[in-house]
């Protein structure tokens, strides 16, 4: 069973050649060594959009295989297509993965209604031993499960116990919990939110499927576990010492060009795979469309990077133990960013 507890939305880092399941082997490696509760593999952090189907279920064999008998393994199997998300749940289910997540059907728009009838559903039913995770994220997929849906699918199906809420709207986390009780667990798909979503009585949230965990395991878990126990002043603490991390996960500049400013906004993991870039971590680029950051954008991330490395270097500590790396000379020399970013708008 899913526990509560802190879960990486692990990258899936890129060659010029293809995925590189080496360096993904070893991003799962660091992770598991800094106490992650589980890891998700082939989430919106690990570029699924982008993935064949045959790159997908190699990514979640390889994680299925590095957290066997030592943290959780979800898998991202949801996809606009009900028919496709069976048979890569049938694969994840296959090699031992111990949850689905199941993104909304992103596009082409279905219901309410018709996301629990037509395709939570019908996962729940075919897979009853194996825990169904739905995805509540609208500004990625253009619909939403609603709370009312959420509840009416956790009555009919066991395995449907947990959700990711990723709506950013505190009033319908709390409907979420009014309508499923006590037990359902609600994760935080939103770092930066995560301290208000499991310290607010009304939603009471268990956790996190964490972008930053991939730069900073350990210290988000331990955010998580502080919470947990009840120690919210130095929950608090690490909160605010993380938070110039959590604003990295979607960075907005303003851009000028030849026709006047315009808004640009970098989504992740645009941003986190460029510091892990700059920090020597296995990454390689985002897959095209999405490209590289601006150099108003990489200044934001290397600010963060500085700022937290500066004032709590112990958050960044584990990268340089793990990939024997000089943190500050990975922040200071701008040889190691001069190709992660566009010269001009």
């Amino acid at each position: 069973m899913i526990k509560s507890g802190c879960y990486t939305a692990i990258v899936t880092p890129f060659t010029d050649d293809g995925v590189d399941y080496k360096g993904l082997g070893e991003l799962a490696e660091f992770q598991i060594a800094n106490g992650i509760t589980g890891i998700l593999a082939v989430g919106t952090t690990g570029e699924s959009p982008t993935l064949s189907w045959d790159e997908h279920d190699k990514v979640v064999e390889v994680i299925a295989d590095k957290t066997k008998n030592r943290c959780m393994c979800i898998a991202g199997t949801g996809s606009n297509n009900t028919d496709e998300t069976i048979q890569a749940t049938k694969h994840a289910q296959k090699f031992n993965a111990d949850a689905v997540l199941l993104v909304e059907p992103y596009y082409n728009g279905p219901s309410s209604l018709e996301i629990r009838r037509e395709y939570v559903a019908p996962v729940a039913e075919t897979f009853p031993d194996l825990e169904i995770i739905p995805y509540v994220i609208p500004g990625r997929t253009g619909t939403q499960l609603l709370p009312q849906d959420i509840a009416l699918l956790s009555e009919q199906y066991k395995n449907v116990n947990t959700v990711k809420e990723a709506t950013g709207n505190p009033d319908n986390m709390k409907q979420t919990r009014q309508c499923c009780g006590p037990d359902y667990r609600i994760m935080s798909g939103d770092d930066g939110m995560t301290f208000e979503m499991m310290t607010n009585p009304e939603i009471k949230g268990s956790g996190v499927i964490s972008v930053i965990s991939n730069i900073a395991p350990r210290a988000v878990t331990k955010m998580v576990q502080l919470i947990a126990e009840g120690n919210l002043s130095e929950a608090k603490k690490l909160s605010s010492a993380l938070d110039p991390l959590f604003q990295l996960v979607t960075v907005k500049t303003t851009e000028n060009t030849p026709y006047g400013q315009v808004s640009c906004r970098a989504r992740n993991p645009l941003a986190v795979k460029t510091l892990m870039s700059v920090l020597n971590m296995p990454s390689g680029k985002c897959r095209r469309p999405i490209g590289k950051m601006t150099k108003a954008g990489l200044d934001k991330v290397l600010e963060a990077a500085r700022r937290v490395y500066t004032e709590n270097p112990d958050i960044l500590k584990p990268i340089a133990e793990f990939f024997n790396i000089d943190v500050e000379e990975r922040l200071t020399n701008p040889s190691n960013w001069e190709s992660l970013y566009y010269k001009e708008y």
